[in-house]
């Protein structure tokens, strides 16, 4: 007699069973849009359903009430503060702060240690400015919630950006955004920060982060909590069924880790197509001095072209000196065949003892090095050589080591 038709037999079979493909990614699909609406649920900070539209003034439409700065491009450039310290930028408003519970200002490169905060007067105190201070994680402002401030009450008639610093750099002012934050628009913001174009950087060979480089829910995080929800829901569809819970946690788990993997490798492709047609547009049809004189270490490519034209054609001993890593590793490539010596850790200056006559120096962007034409001598961490300056051009010089 056939074993399947022994009783108790298919039973024991069926609860060894484990949970088919597709419900594994109904499951998972279903774990993704809970995890959302739990976010949403929690985060939305405007009403929930809302017919107002964003609202959003331009670089163009700001003054510059405190400080020195003028529009350039799509962006108001502050170059310096006042003399207390201070930089304002404000424009003229009119909307329900009721409807409009978070504002983001479009801020970069905030120095570190600067102070800086939301001002915003009312028709409910027209004679009072309100004002609370704004978040900066690398470099960038943060949006701001003012639902539940006391102060953010009736028609908002006007808005400030203020930041207090020491000067000395430029802060970049794209605009401010007043946003209703529905559900829909809280769910809008999420997914542009998930599909920000992430382009090519020094450390794109190791790692492509994905998305904006600030997220309030990355999308890794939201998958990797819908992957435990799914192997949970799975669990308990299975022990309700009488089938395996052991093989349903296990299935579930593999699959939503394929399937998140998979949606994020979607989007490690649609960004990687967006940077092929930017290199495209860059790069294509030109020559190989052209590439490099428009990639982003062109200026020091230029001055590497100069630099080769005074020096031998035959190898010679180079060191490189430059404060970022960056530059030393990319003037040492592009001085091949000379024989170059460089740091790639650390910003070192030549070892002391180590530079002879007919050597020679190639300086870039790095300060605390001295050098007098009357002398000829070159003074590097108070070691000084006797020395020609061959070649000079802004935070850059090259020098050729003489005899003593």
């Amino acid at each position: 007699m056939d074993e399947l038709s022994q009783p108790g037999v298919g039973v024991a079979a069926a609860r060894e069973g484990w949970p088919r493909p597709a419900t594994i990614a109904w499951v998972f699909a279903g774990a993704v849009a809970a995890m959302l609406l739990l976010y949403l649920a929690l985060n939305a900070p405007g009403h929930w359903f809302t017919q107002a539209p964003q609202l959003g003034w331009s670089a163009a439409q700001l003054s510059l009430a405190r400080g020195s700065g003028s529009v350039q491009g799509d962006e108001m450039h502050i170059t310096a503060p006042d003399a207390t310290g201070l930089a304002l930028l404000s424009v003229d408003t009119g909307f329900r702060s009721a409807d409009y519970p978070v504002v983001a200002w479009a801020a970069v490169d905030i120095p570190p240690g600067a102070d800086v905060r939301l001002l915003w007067r009312t028709d409910y105190t027209p004679g009072k400015v309100s004002s609370v201070g704004l978040v900066v994680e690398s470099g960038r402002v943060l949006p701001v919630l003012l639902a539940g401030n006391g102060e953010w009450i009736g028609t908002i008639r006007g808005l400030a950006f203020a930041v207090r610093f020491a000067g000395g750099e430029t802060v970049r002012v794209r605009g401010v955004v007043a946003k209703p934050s529905g559900m829909a628009g809280t769910l809008g913001d999420r997914i542009a920060e998930w599909l920000a174009f992430e382009g090519w950087s020094g450390t794109s060979i190791n790692s492509v982060t994905g998305g904006a480089d600030i997220q309030d829910l990355p999308l890794p995080l939201l998958l990797a909590a819908a992957a435990l929800l799914a192997c949970l829901v799975l669990a308990l569809i299975a022990r309700r069924r009488g089938l395996s819970t052991r093989h349903a946690i296990a299935a579930g788990f593999a699959g939503s880790v394929l399937l998140g993997w998979a949606v994020l490798d979607a989007r490690w492709v649609i960004n990687l197509a967006r940077q092929a047609d930017i290199t495209a547009r860059l790069y294509a049809g030109k020559d190989y001095t052209h590439k490099h004189l428009d990639d982003v270490d062109g200026a020091l490519f230029r001055f590497i072209q100069h630099a080769h034209a005074v020096m031998p054609t035959t190898p010679a001993r180079v060191f490189v000196v430059a404060e970022a890593h960056y530059f030393r590793g990319r003037a040492a490539f592009h001085l091949y065949p000379h024989n170059v010596y460089f740091d790639p850790y650390h910003d070192a200056l030549p070892p002391k003892g180590q530079l002879h006559a007919g050597d020679w120096v190639f300086v870039y962007r790095r300060r605390g090095i001295q050098y007098d034409a009357t002398r000829q001598r070159l003074r590097m961490d108070g070691v000084e050589y006797p020395a020609e300056m061959k070649l000079t051009e802004p935070g850059s010089a090259l020098f050729l080591i003489l005899p003593p």
